[in-house]
């Protein structure tokens, strides 16, 4: 039986979501009806296509086997895209043991917020998953292709390639992963450096050892951030094979999955008997099984903007009333840091997305039907890769877990809710995650510290002026203000303050990290300060209020409804760093509640 609360908010996603789900898949039917797109191209067109494909040419003109477009994020910056640059070869021969051809469609942009973090780079963070999602859409336009391979991992490529997959939903979309790098320095100890640092109780020297031994190798960064977040997702919607996500880069079995993920792409096209387009895969169904998996892990609050942008883009309607009842229903299975001390390679060695999915099946908190590209069913997903005998093959994942510390069942659950919270009052809306924050601090009511710059707060931190308690305001930092980057780097001093037995929060109309932590943070709040949103009335000395039980979040001042908004000079905002580029995705963008897109 399926949960009553899991079943009402599908229900009442389908009921908003009828017009434009509906005109979706007009579209996407009228598509479809048009056959491979292939045998439409004039002759000439193909010859383009085709020219430099040496001796799958003959194939490729004949129209009759399938071609699959690759479309990667490859880069060797990136160390979770690093392991990419030798697929497209591997991806080649795996296609024609199997009949098939493959082609990289292009290639699509891949920034790491870990490197742009705190620097003006991040101001471009959030607009580059609509830039993926337009490459992404470049690459496949050339309407040469039967079915998809999607290469990417990290915060904004996943999302972006959702958005275009959906777009081009008429061919079925393989997502391939990379898999995480093996554990490093364990990330409390690198946590514990950095706060050292904050307080200069070490060196930068100190700090580079602690960093470097953390991110040490290919395959992406181990804690439970957006990039793993992602992976996660891909699995519970049904575009990642079963148990791929965490396995890691480098290793037969991630090659074995690798060359898998080409058969079955080749096998689900519109040529064959099980035809799979990506737009049927991604309805209702598929977003509240994402979004059950990303309370059920504590994941990242980053999807909080991305799974609405990727919904819309397939006509489901997806609204913050949604993550809020799922997170009600679902119970928190799992503490993977910065909510616990285990990274992902712990938490896939307890019996990982398997167990977990099996689990929250078993409990009516999933939707068993959903379509996937390993078959209808969310129960392939149970099972886990194996190599026997040099062969793949899919073996019944683990009924038990194998560490408690890490991974617990659905019935005796970490905590009975999942870690988000929506919040609304007389200063907005927003979300907080509340997985990894301590009880004691779900309610926060302290003065209001006004600042217009991530930077003014750490130079406040520095000076030593947090002495009291103080809910921290960083406002002006909206997707129409300036991007909507991410605040992490405030993370470590909110934290000193917080360990000095001083009660803090953090409001702001932008973002946290997906590694968001133990600090009380309200982020997203909408409508955002630059378009003249409740946060642009706070002053400095207000007592704002914080309640995560409650899920409010407001101002106690009798006049607030009568001041005259603030604004702020945005112009340091609109150049340098290739800022000058974006300026339309600024003037364009929706608000936050909506995924902040630019191309939906």
């Amino acid at each position: 039986m399926l949960n009553s609360t899991i079943d009402r908010v599908t229900d009442r996603l389908r009921e908003r979501s009828l017009k434009t789900r509906g005109d979706y898949l007009a579209r996407l039917a009228a598509a479809a009806k048009e056959g491979p797109a292939r045998g439409h191209l004039a002759c000439g067109n193909q010859a383009h296509a085709y020219a430099a494909m040496g001796a799958d040419k003959e194939a490729l003109a004949a129209a009759r086997a399938p071609n699959i477009g690759i479309v990667t994020a490859y880069n060797d910056m990136l160390s979770a895209h690093q392991p990419y640059e030798d697929y497209p070869k591997l991806i080649r021969t795996a296609a024609r043991r199997v009949g098939a051809t493959a082609q990289v469609a292009g290639g699509v942009p891949a920034m790491c917020d870990g490197v742009t973090q705190g620097q003006a780079g991040m101001e471009l963070s959030l607009f580059s998953r609509d830039v993926i999602a337009l490459a992404a859409g470049v690459a496949l336009s050339h309407n040469t292709f039967d079915a998809a391979l999607f290469l990417g991992v990290c915060d904004k490529i996943v999302p972006g390639l959702v958005m275009a997959a959906a777009a081009f939903g008429h061919i079925p979309a393989v997502f391939v992963p990379a898999g995480p790098m093996t554990s490093g320095l364990p990330n409390d100890e690198k946590s514990k450096v950095r706060n050292a640092f904050a307080t200069g109780d070490v060196g930068r020297e100190a700090l580079m050892a602690a960093e470097m031994a953390s991110y040490h190798g290919p395959g992406t960064c181990t804690f439970y951030g957006t990039a793993n977040t992602n992976q996660m997702l891909m699995e519970f919607m049904g575009l990642h094979l079963p148990g791929a996500s965490f396995v890691n880069p480098g290793t037969p079995l991630r090659e074995a999955l690798t060359l898998h993920a080409v058969e079955r792409a080749a096998a689900i096209t519109a040529l064959g008997n099980d035809f799979r387009p990506a737009g049927e895969i991604l309805d209702e169904r598929a977003y509240v099984n994402g979004l059950v998996g990303l309370m059920a892990t504590g994941g990242s609050t980053n999807l909080v903007l991305h799974l609405p942008a990727m919904a819309r883009a397939s006509g489901v309607l997806l609204d913050l009333v949604d993550f809020d009842e799922i997170s009600q229903a679902v119970p928190l299975m799992a503490k993977v840091y910065p909510n616990g001390l285990a990274d992902v390679n712990h938490f896939h060695a307890a019996g990982g997305l398997g167990f977990m999915i099996g689990q929250l099946l078993d409990q009516g908190l999933l939707h068993p039907d959903a379509k996937t590209v390993a078959g209808d069913g969310l129960s392939h997903y149970r099972s886990e890769p194996k190599l026997r005998d040099g062969r793949l093959a899919w073996e019944p994942g683990a009924n038990v877990t194998l560490n408690d510390k890490i991974l617990r069942p659905a019935a005796d659950p970490f905590q009975p809710t999942g870690g988000l919270r929506q919040l609304s009052g007389n200063l907005g809306r927003g979300v907080i995650k509340v997985s990894a924050v301590a009880p004691e601090r779900h309610i926060i009511e302290a003065p209001c510290r006004i600042f217009h710059d991530q930077n003014d707060v750490k130079a406040a931190f520095k000076a030593g002026e947090f002495t009291s308690d103080t809910v921290v305001v960083v406002r002006f930092q909206g997707p129409q203000a300036n991007g909507m980057p991410e605040l992490h780097s405030l993370t470590p001093m909110l934290s000193v303050c917080q360990d000095r037995g001083l009660k803090m929060a953090l409001v702001t109309d932008g973002r946290m990290s997906g590694a968001s932590g133990k600090v009380p943070a309200a982020i997203h709040v909408s409508p955002e300060a630059a378009k003249g949103g409740p946060l642009a009335r706070l002053r400095d000395g207000d007592i704002v209020r914080l309640d995560a039980v409650a899920g409010t979040l407001s101002v106690l001042a009798a006049d607030f409804d009568a001041r005259t908004p603030v604004t702020a000079d945005l112009s340091a905002n609109r150049h340098g760093m290739g800022r000058e580029l974006f300026e339309a995705f600024r003037q364009s963008v929706g608000t936050s509640e909506t995924g902040a897109a630019v191309v939906i």
